[in-house]
């Protein structure tokens, strides 16, 4: 009988990331974010406007977009990995707090920006972007039903909606450019998966 011990069989190439479910929320948050900037143009560019018409129907589709956008969120609760990555991006530490001054004066040493499964730019993005649906969705709300409050709210609803709306579409843009630039990101939102080398240069405190 041969004694020749076992050859240990090598690590995986690719480390687990995201769950259906996670993936599932994220497309479908995206989907319906992109309705409403999309729909949100066409109502207050003037040449848009002129070029799609039917501005009634773009409002009701804007409105329904809205209204549906926390929806995926409020889905993805009954999923313990999207919960799991909810605390993730909702607790800060030391490390989080090395990498955002490094990105403040840009040292873009891998040594000064440590991160565990998300970097703290993803979770300051992940925090900006919940608070922002909600106050967009509480003036939307309030610009809708305009019986429901006096007209010194609506006013002051439409204004902060309008500016606020604004601020989204030029962080959204940041995001998306910041994932053109990344594609094993990218990758591991569409797949669920990330290589192991992708991994420990960019979240060397993740422990998958």
């Amino acid at each position: 009988m041969s004694l020749r011990a076992e050859t240990p069989a090598p690590p995986s190439a690719r480390v687990h990331r995201f769950t259906r479910a996670e993936r599932w929320v994220h497309r479908t948050t995206a989907a319906l974010m992109g309705v409403c900037v999309v729909t949100a143009a066409c109502l207050y560019i003037p040449q848009l406007a002129v070029l799609v018409g039917r501005r009634e129907l773009v409002v009701r589709i804007h409105e329904c977009a809205g209204l549906a956008l926390p929806v995926p969120v409020l889905l993805g609760l009954a999923s313990r990995a999207f919960r799991a990555d909810l605390r993730f991006l909702n607790r800060f530490g030391p490390h989080d707090r090395m990498w955002l001054r490094a990105a403040l004066v840009r040292d873009k040493r891998r040594s000064s920006r440590p991160a565990g499964k998300f970097n703290a730019g993803q979770k300051v993005y992940a925090a900006w972007i919940a608070g922002a649906t909600l106050v967009m969705l509480g003036t939307g709300l309030m610009m809708w039903f305009t019986h429901l409050t006096p007209l010194m709210w609506r006013t002051s609803a439409t204004f902060v909606h309008d500016w606020l709306a604004l601020t989204i579409g030029v962080v959204l843009a940041g995001h998306i450019g910041m994932a053109l630039g990344d594609p094993e990101a990218r990758r591991g939102l569409r797949t669920g998966s990330v290589s192991r080398e992708w991994a420990k240069r960019e979240h060397p405190l993740w422990r998958p």
